[in-house]
């Protein structure tokens, strides 16, 4: 059986791309490989993700949270974890999403510096609420530090979920492009910042930035996957 992940390293960019064959559902193989590949970037100065056609991700493989209260929290926990991983990476992460993007997968994308969207029509955001689970404080404090403002309550209380366009305005991502363009318009960027940022200084503005947040996430998330639950449907 193929890995759902893959990584080919081009120079400075390093390419990710996640492709189970379905829902790219974030199961505990695909996190581990996700992190696997954040291991051998080598030398690439800026990672990019890619997820399949129409679905960058569907979000926790709900056939494990089902399995009960462990199995959710051990998933929840290690999604935390790589969300923050990728929020305090220290080179720039750039997304390129079609389609569906729910969940588990939106928050992902929070975690990356540089989202861009093709108009393929899909949803993106976080319904959780909707389905009987509760975010999570990481879920939250990357909400608060990415969605705008003015959606923050719509996003996360009420589990609003959003169009292409509708979700650059709230902000899970930054541009949407047709789709015959988005890699290529990925790829452009990914191009454009390997060349232009110097990696030690983006690095320590890095964590001037945002690791504040994640000490308060990886502070209180034993207690908060503790308390986390799955509603009986």
């Amino acid at each position: 059986m193929s890995s759902p992940v893959s990584l080919e390293v081009n120079g400075d960019i390093a390419v990710i791309r996640i492709d189970d064959g379905k829902a790219n559902a974030l199961g505990h193989l695909v996190m581990d490989e996700i992190n696997n590949a954040l291991d051998n970037i080598g030398d690439a100065k800026v990672v990019v993700l890619f997820g399949r056609a129409g679905k960058f991700s569907a979000g926790f493989d709900l056939s494990v949270m089902k399995e009960g209260a462990e199995a959710a929290q051990a998933m929840v926990r290690k999604g935390a974890e790589l969300c923050m991983r990728l929020y305090g990476f220290p080179k720039p992460v750039l997304a390129g999403s079609d389609g569906h993007v729910l969940a588990a997968g939106a928050l992902v994308l929070l975690s990356c510096d540089v989202r861009i969207a093709s108009d393929t029509p899909g949803r993106v955001g976080l319904p959780e609420v909707t389905i009987g689970m509760p975010l999570p404080v990481f879920a939250t404090e990357l909400a608060r530090d990415r969605v705008s403002r003015r959606h923050f309550t719509a996003a996360t209380l009420l589990g609003t979920t959003y169009g292409p366009e509708e979700a650059r305005d709230a902000g899970f991502v930054d541009q949407v492009v047709p789709l015959a363009e988005l890699e290529s318009t990925v790829m452009a960027e990914a191009t454009r910042l390997a060349e232009t940022l110097h990696g030690e200084a983006f690095a320590r503005t890095r964590g001037n930035a945002r690791q504040a947040t994640i000490d308060n996430v990886m502070a209180r998330l034993d207690n908060d996957i503790a308390n986390f639950t799955v509603a009986a449907p």
